[in-house]
């Protein structure tokens, strides 16, 4: 009598366990996979939406198109404007690997605007997101999302 006690006490735990189990998987998303950092895969449109951790100033848009051929992109953004128009930026961007730190973007200017002020360490790529932190300032984080269009873009 004591076995089968013991038995059906061992069975409602379990049944208890998997049942919590069930419950926790239920409310957490899965993560989304991270993706290898190469042209191909941070190719597209995204839209600056957290800088140093808080959102954008009302208004205030950065723009990203980033183009796999030729390794080029397109910045359309209005954070030093008093208006709408956007201050548009072209050049090439490079991507090293650092045996330490990961994958590394770059860019330069075309104009001879030079280069970028900061080089950033991808630290998370996502079909969806991508996060960047200035090699040279750990605090200066740029958040990313993908977005379908620009809706500033010009013709």
């Amino acid at each position: 009598m004591n076995i089968a006690k013991t038995m059906m006490t061992m069975a409602s735990a379990a049944v208890m366990l998997l049942a919590s189990s069930c419950d926790r998987n239920d409310q957490t998303e899965p993560a989304e996979p991270q993706l290898e950092v190469n042209a191909n895969n941070i190719s597209g449109k995204w839209e600056l939406v957290k800088w140093n951790e808080s959102a954008l100033a009302e208004g205030t848009y950065v723009y990203m198109d980033i183009v796999r051929n030729g390794k080029t992109y397109t910045i359309y953004q209005n954070l030093d404007s008093f208006s709408n128009i956007p201050h548009v930026a072209t050049g090439s961007y490079f991507i090293d690997t650092d045996v330490e730190l990961g994958a590394i973007i770059r860019g330069t200017y075309d104009h001879d605007s030079g280069d970028w002020a900061h080089r950033y360490i991808v630290k998370s790529l996502t079909a969806t997101r991508m996060v960047w932190v200035a090699k040279d300032d750990q605090t200066y984080i740029q958040e990313f999302e993908r977005i379908e269009s620009i809706p500033v873009e010009e013709d």
